[in-house]
Order: structure tokens, then sequence, then C-alpha cells
């Protein structure tokens, strides 16, 4: 009976710190909030237009700029007067030409199916032996010393089965970097994705362009080479074109002033941005046209919170977070850094079922707001996941200290994870029903951020910074990109 007793006490203490995160009135806005969405939600039809009407988002192209510009439509007829363009200057890569060959001999190669990673070198054509790197890791390196020098390497996206426990898996333009450290003069990533399925995305660290070639192979075609090279020597040969220059590109920014505290602001992002393989409706069209929903709902019932609540599309994510580094750049200048709260990003985000942030410092609220969602649908399961990563629009926040987070449990729609960056990530894979629960469950999240009495999460000094980074094992990738700041 006593252990009962406690327990029932622990509980309630429970719900008394929760509820204290929160305020009565979220129950009534909540309830509309949910209800105007699954009424009215234009975040799957919007979609569905750009998709056929623009394209792709390719940063820097005609489709990119035409897409800025739908975005900034698409909230001045939500009602938002002070939208605004963020110009930044990118530098823009697009694809040209690419042939890849392998075979026993420089005179005897066959051509195999591939594709240009972004920032590849505008002209490349070079050839050399095929060497295979394993996973790519840096340790792949230092097992065999001085084995790329000169050479072309064959690497796996993912980790490779039967590599031993516990490695850690790198990004494609970290393992483009590790190569060229190396002195490898290419280097071919063979996708993980089966049937022939061609991955794009950056292979540079920086968004600059890079020295040497890189490629993506399919699964089948990369797989049967690393058999080949077991028996025998093998010979390849990159050629490509391609195109890069500076020119200017868009974030897109709509703004909601906080009622009592309108020097703290809520950044709610998601880039707006795709590769040119497809139109991008999954990476990252769920998530940017959600984020262009939670503002319409916003509007449509009124909702002012406490604090700011900034919306942006960002662009030039694909291409090495330029539009989130750049709106950084600026609030860093301008000192607005200081009046960000919050950062919450969605890049593809899709039915989720609780809410996830960088540390645990905001559980309690994003509970305590996820409990009041979970009352009004209990297929919401209120589930929260704390952890620091990289390679989204979250990262130039999370690396000044910003607090940031999101979504969290839940899943791609239809199958859609062997199209990420590939050919077949188009508007056909999405579904309507999970876009239209990122909406209503998120726009209950940013407005209890926003309104809550007090949001524990505080942004971090640089040595809570650094050992956020260290705890999350984040140091290395961040030295290969050059964006470890620390000096021990």
């Amino acid at each position: 009976m006593r252990q009962i007793l406690l327990t029932g006490v622990a509980c309630y203490l429970g719900i008394l710190t929760a509820s204290a995160q929160g305020k009565p009135e979220w129950k009534d806005v909540f309830t509309r909030i949910n209800q105007e969405v699954l009424t009215n939600s234009k975040a799957y039809s919007s979609l569905r237009d750009a998709t056929s009407t623009i394209g792709h988002r390719l940063t820097g192209s005609e489709n990119g700029k035409k897409a800025e510009q739908y975005a900034y439509d698409l909230l001045r007829s939500y009602g938002y007067q002070n939208v605004r363009f963020q110009p930044f200057e990118v530098e823009s890569w697009s694809r040209g030409t690419i042939q890849v060959s392998v075979g026993p001999d420089a005179k005897d190669l066959q051509p195999v199916k591939a594709v240009s990673l972004a920032h590849a070198p505008v002209k490349s054509n070079v050839g050399g032996e095929l060497v295979e790197m394993g996973n790519g890791l840096e340790a792949d390196y230092k097992a065999s010393p001085g084995k790329v020098k000169g050479k072309i390497a064959l690497v796996y996206l993912g980790i490779l089965p039967g590599s031993g426990e516990g490695l850690k898996n790198l990004h494609r333009s970290e393992k483009t970097a590790l190569a060229t450290k190396y002195g490898a003069k290419g280097i071919i990533i063979i996708n993980t994705a089966a049937n022939g399925v061609l991955l794009t995305g950056t292979a540079s660290v920086t968004g600059k362009l890079i020295p040497i070639p890189a490629v993506c192979i399919g699964k089948e075609d990369g797989l049967a080479l690393r058999e080949k090279l077991k028996s025998g020597k093998l010979e390849a040969r990159i050629q490509l074109t391609n195109f890069s220059g500076m020119i200017k590109a868009r974030n897109v920014i709509a703004t909601i002033p906080g009622k009592t505290l309108p020097n703290e602001k809520i950044v709610v992002g998601g880039h707006l941005d795709s590769w040119d393989l497809a139109t991008g409706a999954i990476d990252n069209g769920i998530g940017s046209f959600s984020v262009l929903d939670m503002a319409r709902t916003f509007k449509a019932l009124n909702l002012q919170p406490e604090r700011t609540v900034e919306f942006v599309l960002f662009m030039g994510e694909e291409e090495g977070l330029l539009g989130s580094k750049s709106y950084v750049k600026e609030a860093l200048r301008d000192k607005s850094i200081d009046k960000i709260r919050f950062m919450l990003n969605y890049d593809m985000t899709n039915d989720p079922k609780g809410y996830s942030a960088t540390t645990d410092a905001s559980k309690s609220l994003f509970q305590a707001i996820g409990s009041l969602a979970q009352a009004i649908d209990t297929s919401f399961r209120n589930s929260f996941r704390s952890g620091a990563g990289l390679h989204s629009d979250h990262q130039p926040f999370m690396l000044q200290g910003v607090p940031t987070g999101g979504a969290g449990g839940g899943s791609l729609p239809n199958n859609a994870g062997p199209c990420y960056h590939a050919d077949c990530d188009d508007f056909r894979l999405v579904d309507e029903k999970g876009m239209q629960n990122t909406v209503r469950y998120n726009a209950m999240l940013v407005y209890g951020l926003a309104d809550a009495p007090v949001i524990e999460a505080k942004r971090l000094t640089d040595q809570e910074t650094k050992d956020l980074l260290l705890k999350s094992n984040l140091k290395e990738p961040l030295q290969i990109a050059g964006e470890w700041r620390w000096k021990d």
C-alpha cells in the first residue's frame, strides 16, 4: 500500500510539474488548431500544385526562384503583410554531363550508370586504379596507409554488413573530404538503396566546389565491383562537366509579433529547396509545406502567443545549409541571435507521434503540450526524444547554443526512404493525413512554446555547446567540415 501511495504521489507531482508549464486556455486553442487543420489544411494541395507547376526547387535555378516567390505569395494570401525575402549569395551548382566506366584495364572499360554528387568540379576527366575503401571512414584509410593515393576510391554510402559493432557512419560529404585528405583523385560512392536507385546530394562539407570528382552508382553495380576487386585489379574513369557560379537566393520569412514578449522569438523553419532529379516532394516538400500551413493556421485563427513566432522557408539547405547559415550569420551580426529562444526544424517530417529536442531541458514543457494533443487525439503518443545531430537547418542554430527541436516519432510514407535524393522523390509518395498530423500537432507545439510562462531550455554557453557536441560524438564530423571552432 505504501508503494502504491508513493507512486500515486509521484504521478500527481509529475502532473503538477507538467501543468505548471502550460496555461488553462491552451486546451481551447489546441482544439481550435486541430479542427482548423482537419477542415481546411492546404499543406497537401499546395505541395501538389507546387510540384506540378514548378517542378524541382534547386537553389540558384530558375525553378528555385519560382519556389521562393511561390512561398512568398502563399504567405501573403494567408494574410501576412510583413513577409520578406532574406537574400544571400550562394555558389550555385547544377549538373551537366557524366560518364563513369570501369574495366580490367584502361583499354577495356564498360559504362556504369552514375550521377554526379553536388559540388563536384566543373570539369573532370580522371582515370586510375579503383581501390575498395570499405565504409570510407578514417579507420579504413588508416588501416591501409597510402592505398588510395593517386587512385579512385570505391566507398559504401552506409555501413557495410559485417563491419563490426559500434561504427558511426559519416555523411557523404565527410567521406569525400576524407578521400581527398588521403590523396584520392576521385571517389565513387555506392548507394544503399536497392534496384539501381541513384542518389544525389552535396559531396562538399563547405558548400564550395570540391577538388575531386564525386559520383554515386547503384547498389547492385557497386557491390558487383567490390566482388571483382577481390580477384583482381580494376581501372576506372570519371568524366563529367557541371556548372557553378555565384548567384543570389532568398529565404522567405513571415512574422507574428509576440503579444507581451516581442523580443523573444521562436523560429520555425524548414528548407524549401530540393535537388533536381525529381520534384523533392518528400525532401523537403512535406516539411516546408507543413511549415507554410502552420503559418496559415495561425493567421486563420488569429493566434498571437506571448512571444514572436517567425516562420522561415530556407533555401540552400541541400548545398550546405547555406540559407540557415546566412540567417544565423545575420543574427550574430545584428545581435538578434540573443532574441531566439528556440528553433524548431521540419525536414522530411511526416505523421509525428511526439516531439524531439536537442536536450532534455525541454522535456517537461514539450510533454505538457503533448499531453493536451494526446487528449484531443489518442493516436498521438506524446513520445519525447532528445539528442544532437547534424546536416539540417537546425545545425547553425545549435552550434551557437540555441535550443533546437521539432517533431519526433514519425515515419516516411509509402516506402519513400529509398527515394531520398533520388529520381523517384515525387508527389505520389506523399500522404495527406501524414502532412495534416505534422501541421496540427506541431502548430500546437509552436503555440505552446511561444506562449509558455517559462521555457526551461536556455541558450548554451560556448563551453556548454562544446560539451554537448562532444557528448553527442559530433567532434569528428565537425572537424572534417572545418566547423569545430574549439582549439583543444
